[in-house]
């Protein structure tokens, strides 16, 4: 089983939730050089592939592949729904930020 795309995705939450944890002018400082349209890209390209590596052992798995099991297979399809449930939760966010914003009294 390969674990490097666990370990990967760990090592984002670990910096996900440490990144939360950082006082309010250490977050709004912007990246070195990233806005927020390329991260968003950024997201959006991880999320989609993960979602073709997870239809792609699908595949193989359903094809009789020797070197894909159900284990991997079941495990990078959650991987792909959670990643793809959390950039839908994001958009409804942004969403509601420019319903909210557009609402305002000016």
């Amino acid at each position: 089983m390969d674990t490097s795309a666990i370990d990967n995705l760990l090592g984002q939450l670990r910096a996900a939730a440490a990144s939360g944890s950082q006082p309010a002018r250490a977050a709004a400082a912007p990246a070195a050089g990233k806005d927020f349209a390329t991260l968003l890209k950024n997201s959006l390209d991880g999320i989609n592939g993960s979602q073709v590596d997870a239809t792609r052992l699908a595949r193989d798995f359903e094809l009789g592949a020797p070197n894909a099991n159900l284990n991997d297979v079941m495990i990078s399809m959650q991987k792909a729904n959670l990643s793809f449930q959390q950039m839908v939760q994001v958009r409804n966010r942004l969403v509601s930020a420019y319903h909210d914003i557009m609402n305002m009294q000016v």
